[in-house]
């Protein structure tokens, strides 16, 4: 490919310090092999960073398996979609501002083509029969699909609450007490007050940070600067591309904790406050979110669209997009800085277990949601796919949109 893999950096590069090495890839290269992840990336965060890891790291060589790694860390205490992130962080580690640009555009874009596709053929004003069916079949299974979220992630935010090496003084059940009441207080959110959960995330976060950080305790200061970008402050809108923006804008600053936490963020002001979508339509764009390549925050397109076509589609998605865009090419070079920082550390631990409440919670309206009888037995048989079998998420919601497709030709009710 003629890679340099040792060329040093240039007093004028903004990537790195002087004297690291970074391989000289030509922005064609990061278009070809990012839009190839883009178009093959299915499964989620997992599989995106293991398809990056196995590009940049194992087969290029082009980033030391240690540096991807503190990268990983890195984009997890960030908001927004960790893998995007990520995604972004290596084409700006291998070719500065313009390289992030191109690996992120081309990263996204197959996955936002597909999804904007598949949201005209479903949100259309009279859709085939087989095409309701596979919506009402897919969007069944997504309370399942939610709460199976929130399980995978509960074993890393239980420990991590626990982890001495956290800041701040610990006393193990205190901390497991907090937990719980963390993720109580967020699913209770999720289920009853949507439209405030961002200010329920910002408050755990912050009383965890005063819990394990004294103030004005040497080598531990608590400033607003501190916790930026995750106290950005709540605005509301009040209708219109306004209100599109400020919705996509929470999913891309305010959310914490992986891409599902998109869904109570996004619930209410899409199905209640605006009425953009239906129940079930929502239910469609969260599984269209699941089955399509790329991340899941593309669900946001979905909303948008339905919210105000192709043009809404886009506006959502470069607005949900661009906090992790600025993160990476503002502060890419502060990586080692932000890890090493306690009030975000004890942000995060606070946050967590929110989160992971929430995106539970969010499976209560997301179930209330259901119209018909058969969705129940459906949804049933998802959890059962999910926790008992211990399949994956792409195959349950491509199953039971199936199932729904053969409900639906055999006369099943579907709208």
């Amino acid at each position: 490919m003629g890679l340099e893999q040792g060329r040093a950096d240039s007093p004028a590069d903004d990537v790195r310090s002087s004297g690291d090495a970074v391989p000289d890839v030509p922005l064609r290269v990061i278009a070809r092999d990012w839009g190839r992840i883009g178009v093959t990336g299915f499964g989620g965060p997992p599989a995106h960073i293991a398809l990056l890891r196995r590009l940049c790291v194992t087969n290029r060589g082009w980033i030391p398996a240690s540096e991807f790694e503190d990268a990983i860390a890195a984009c997890n205490l960030l908001p927004g979609p960790a893998s995007t992130q990520l995604a972004i962080w290596c084409g700006y580690r291998l070719r500065g501002r313009a390289g992030a640009v191109v690996a992120g555009l081309c990263f996204i874009c197959p996955g936002l083509v597909m999804i904007l596709a598949l949201a005209a053929l479903f949100l259309a004003a009279h859709p085939p029969t087989w095409v309701l069916g596979a919506a009402a079949g897919a969007g069944a299974a997504v309370p399942a699909v939610a709460v199976h979220a929130a399980w995978g992630l509960a074993p890393a935010s239980w420990k991590r609450i626990q982890d001495p090496k956290q800041p701040g003084r610990h006393a193990p059940r205190a901390a497991r007490v907090r937990w719980i009441v963390y993720a109580l207080i967020g699913g209770a959110a999720a289920a009853t007050i949507g439209p405030y959960l961002v200010l329920i995330l910002i408050a755990c976060g912050v009383v965890e940070i005063g819990v394990r950080i004294r103030p004005g305790a040497a080598g531990n200061p608590v400033s607003p600067k501190a916790a930026l970008p995750l106290a950005l402050p709540a605005a509301a809108a009040t209708g219109g591309l306004a209100a599109l923006t400020w919705t996509a804008f929470k999913v891309g600053a305010l959310s914490y904790g992986g891409g599902f936490v998109i869904i109570p963020l996004m619930q209410h002001d899409a199905v209640s406050a605006y009425h953009w979508m239906t129940g079930a339509q929502f239910l469609d764009a969260v599984a269209l979110g699941q089955i399509t390549p790329g991340p899941v925050v593309l669900t946001t397109g979905v909303v948008g669209y339905a919210a105000a076509g192709i043009g809404g589609g886009l506006l959502a998605v470069a607005v949900a997009f661009s906090p992790s865009f600025a993160f990476i090419l503002l502060g890419g070079r502060h990586f080692d800085r932000l890890r090493r920082n306690q009030p975000v550390q004890a942000f995060l631990t606070g946050a967590g277990p929110t989160v992971i409440g929430a995106i539970a919670g969010s499976a209560i309206p997301l179930a209330r949601a259901l119209s018909h009888d058969w969705q129940y037995l459906l949804l049933a048989a998802a959890a059962l796919w999910l926790f008992v079998a211990r399949r994956g998420v792409v195959s349950t919601l491509l199953l039971a949109a199936v199932c729904g497709v053969i409900a639906a030709l055999a006369g099943a009710p579907v709208s």
